[in-house]
């Protein structure tokens, strides 16, 4: 069962990121990252209701809220606009560096030791995502697109980080408020950019916002947060490595991108790179207590 949950984490990001591609030309990126969020939120609010889940106060609200300003503003924010312009396949291979992004980053916040391992994980990844430049279609990306992607991919990695710092809270509780942070800073930087707020029209786009918000955020979390209760949160991170492949396919398959020799060399550079940097070597062993893990990550589902 675990397992199957697993499957269903990557094959939902994948599509996530080929959903996000696909209604971008229609929605503006932070209209349509914001409404989602403001949504999904609407509908985690209402299971902590039924369930009777409280919400979190002092330093575990403010860890929450710092949470969701890096994993949904930042990162969505960042990666619904290097989404307008940029390949979902080479987004997705962008997406698989979160693991070596996180080792690298505790490092950075002395979370970690400095290790040899994960300069040179760093070093692939970078010559990788280098090769992805010359991917079919990359030749017409601007580079601030690209760099927009890494930036959300770091925001990513720097929230798992944060908010394990700040007390433990229930994992719907963080993420209603994360959801809600996300919501409110993108919504009214929407407005300051100058975004048209119009319907879509279409009833295709109005399927994939509703796919993005019931399937792609909520029921992608509660798979999401079934795997990190029962295996360790490194083990769990296998899935940001293994979604760029289902997000090329996809892709491929939907918005008719090309799945060339410089997506595919560059592709596997950048997973050697991560698993080099982040993957290989010892495990943490699994927990015997599935709680414990939730807990223990303090919620640091995306």
């Amino acid at each position: 069962m675990t397992a199957a949950a697993f499957g269903g984490v990557v094959v939902l990001g994948g599509i996530n990121v080929v959903a996000v591609r696909f209604s971008s030309p229609v929605v503006p990126p932070f209209l349509g990252a914001g409404v989602r969020f403001a949504l999904a939120g609407l509908v985690l609010l209402g299971i902590m209701r039924i369930r009777a889940i409280p919400f979190p106060r002092g330093r575990a609200l403010l860890g929450s809220a710092l949470y969701g300003f890096l994993a949904f503003a930042a990162a969505f924010g960042l990666g619904y606009w290097a989404l307008q312009g940029l390949p979902a396949g080479i987004a997705a291979l962008i997406l698989a560096s979160i693991p070596l992004l996180t080792l690298l980053l505790a490092t950075l916040h002395g979370v970690e030791s400095f290790s040899w391992r994960g300069l040179a994980g760093g070093a692939i990844t970078l010559a990788g995502i280098a090769v992805l430049l010359g991917a079919p279609g990359a030749e017409s990306v601007p580079p601030l697109r690209l760099l927009a992607m890494v930036g959300a991919a770091a925001s990513l990695a720097e929230a798992g980080i944060v908010i394990k710092k700040f007390p433990p809270c229930h994992p719907a509780a963080s993420n209603t408020v994360g959801l809600g942070i996300g919501a409110a800073v993108l919504l009214p930087l929407s407005l300051i950019v100058g975004e048209a707020w119009a319907s879509p029209g279409a009833l295709d786009h109005f399927v994939t916002l509703a796919y993005l918000v019931v399937v792609g955020t909520v029921a992608l979390f509660g798979l999401y947060l079934y795997v990190l209760g029962r295996w360790t949160a490194s083990r769990a991170s296998y899935q940001f490595v293994m979604i760029p492949f289902v997000a090329a396919l996809a892709a491929a398959w939907v918005l008719d991108e090309s799945i060339g020799g410089g997506l595919i060399i560059g592709g596997a550079i950048v997973l050697a790179g991560v698993y080099v940097g982040a993957l290989s070597g010892k495990k943490a062993p699994v927990p015997t207590d599935p709680e414990h893990e939730v807990l223990a990550i303090r919620c640091s589902t995306v």
